[in-house]
């Protein structure tokens, strides 16, 4: 596998393990020393600060799919464009275009930003 096919496959990791709701195996792609800038969520180091995070995110949403559409990968770096559907707790729906751009090196991701509008996610804060 050369290096190209190693990052698009940490991208396709992420998505599936997202979408199947396996929050340790996706938090598993991450390095130890990841930074994150997460549009909801803000600023996030290190990856025990994120395995915290992403413990409460099974109860943040009913439903949670982040399906890819494109995978843009240029050396370590890679972006993907990707669509959510999801529903809040309460069943409002949420449905967002995404752009997440990574920085993956040695097979770990060490730097994600997303970028998505925001309005759509407002339902959460009306549960």
């Amino acid at each position: 596998m050369d290096a190209r096919e190693s990052v698009t496959e940490v991208l396709r990791k992420y998505y599936e393990y997202a979408n199947a709701g396996d929050w340790d195996r996706w938090c598993d792609l991450f390095a130890e020393d990841q930074v994150m800038d997460e549009q909801l969520a803000g600023h996030i180091e290190g990856l025990e600060t994120l395995r915290s995070m992403m413990k409460g995110m099974g109860a943040m949403y009913r439903v949670f799919r982040n399906e890819p559409v494109h995978f843009l990968v240029d050396g370590e770096k890679a972006a993907a464009v990707s669509h959510i559907t999801a529903e809040s707790p309460s069943g409002q729906a949420i449905e967002a275009e995404v752009m997440n751009f990574f920085r993956i090196v040695d097979g770990r991701i060490a730097y994600m930003a997303n970028f998505h509008d925001t309005v759509p996610f407002q339902v959460l804060s009306q549960d």
